[in-house]
């Protein structure tokens, strides 16, 4: 789902849809998938988070870079970054207990986007902020109040400014993806026994997602649980929903193999997409279409604009989710994928973050002359995977970290903080 003021509105939900740096990381170990949190290391529900914001605990796959400089003020430049972004956009406007992420560079204050950005947000910041389990249950009592009228274990996609969902009342598969990560996270930091069960809301919320938002003929992610088979939007999928470290977490919570074949299928596409496409520069398109016989980019305007089968609005945050499982699980096709976006931007800027603009070609002209952060910062991520790139990490992560939080920009403002947890080495899968 599109958030900014700067590409078309959608006109119903059916159509809506400072640091200095360290070295290389060592080799990580032999069972370093035993090393992650496991239920085992579980904080109980009134006790502190069991993965305590700057602990540090997940192993990023061998040869992952880092930014220069010490840990702690990596670890500081990401909580400046935060504060600002919460001050900003964590809202307790709409009463009941609820807490949510205004988007003021939306189409609607509320979208379902922020809310997931939100609720794994907070949850990877507690330790940092000690109230995050409090926000974050705010949080969860927003989306449950808020259910997609197509099915009620997924959110409304829109809330207008009286929290009240409008354009249908259907769902953002972008969204929901994030909400049942978000879920995942918080039931391994605080345990699932205080006021919300939230492995099992987040079963139910990836099992409502397999059941409405991916396409059972390509195991691709829908745009919505709108989007069904008598619907033109069917054989379409969006690249910036195809978040592949979501997927093997949604494995390993539900036992349930489809997320296997869910996420090779979405590696499969961006491989080909890339290879067909865009092999100069490995940039993916907003739409890809026909995904039913000859997956394409999308010609023209499909459901936002005319730059639809461009790299835009959606798009962007392809190399932050790509690279965001190149480092996580150091599987090769992801790390292939991500290099190849590095490898363009890289020397498309001859190193320079600050002439990366907003919108490109897939063949790697530009379209738009601005910048925003939701273009920017997406990259110091892709750079992670490349022994090459330390200096041109260095200069993104200066470029992230010395950049304030605009509050009036809340989509790059997300992107921004979400990649820097990221490069930051502080994320991790649950």
């Amino acid at each position: 789902m599109r958030t900014t003021t700067k590409t078309a509105t959608i006109g119903t939900a059916a159509l809506a849809a400072a640091g200095l740096l360290l070295p290389l990381l060592g080799t990580v170990p032999a069972a370093a998938e035993d090393t992650r949190p496991t239920r085992a290391a579980v904080a109980t529900a009134d006790s502190g988070p069991a993965v305590p914001f700057g602990s540090h605990t997940f192993p990023y796959a061998a040869g992952t870079l880092k930014p220069s400089g010490t840990q702690s003020a990596l670890d500081q430049a990401v909580i400046k970054t935060y504060n600002a972004w919460k001050s900003a956009f964590v809202k307790k406007n709409c009463g009941n207990g609820w807490y949510q992420v205004i988007s003021p560079d939306a189409d609607h204050p509320y979208v379902a986007e922020a809310q997931g950005y939100g609720m794994v947000v907070t949850a990877t910041m507690a330790g940092a902020d000690p109230d995050a389990k409090t926000a974050f249950d705010g949080m969860v009592k927003y989306v449950l109040a808020h259910p997609s009228v197509n099915n009620s274990n997924l959110l409304a996609a829109e809330q207008n400014a009286s929290c009240k969902s409008v354009d249908g009342s259907d769902s953002a598969t972008d969204g929901d993806l994030d909400v049942a990560y978000g879920l995942l996270l918080a039931d391994k930091q605080w345990g699932s026994t205080g006021t919300y069960n939230y492995k099992d809301l987040a079963v139910k919320h990836i099992n409502a997602i397999k059941k409405s938002e991916v396409n059972p003929t390509t195991h691709l992610m829908l745009l919505g649980d709108w989007s069904d088979s008598g619907e033109s939007h069917y054989w379409m999928t969006r690249s910036s929903d195809w978040m592949i470290d979501h997927f093997r977490a949604f494995r390993t919570a539900t036992g349930d193999s489809t997320w296997d074949t869910v996420r090779t299928a979405h590696q499969q596409l961006i491989t080909s997409q890339q290879s067909k496409y865009a092999s100069g520069t490995g940039l993916l398109a907003d739409f890809v279409v026909n995904t039913n016989s000859t997956a394409k980019p999308a010609s023209g305007e499909v459901l936002e604009g005319p730059n639809d089968g461009d790299y835009s609005w959606n798009a962007c945050r392809d190399p932050w989710r790509i690279g965001t499982d190149a480092v996580t699980s150091g599987d090769s096709a992801s790390l292939a994928s991500a290099r190849k976006l590095n490898t363009w931007i890289k020397s498309k800027t001859g190193g320079n973050p600050n002439k990366i603009v907003s919108g490109y070609h897939l063949n790697g002209s530009a379209f738009d002359s601005g910048n925003d952060m939701a273009f920017t910062a997406p990259f110091v991520v892709t750079a992670l995977t490349d022994s090459g790139s330390q200096a041109w990490l260095d200069a993104l992560w200066n470029k992230l970290a010395t950049t304030s939080i605009d509050p009036d920009l809340y989509y790059g403002g997300s992107v921004q903080l979400q990649s820097m947890i990221v490069a930051s080495g502080n994320y991790w899968v649950p």
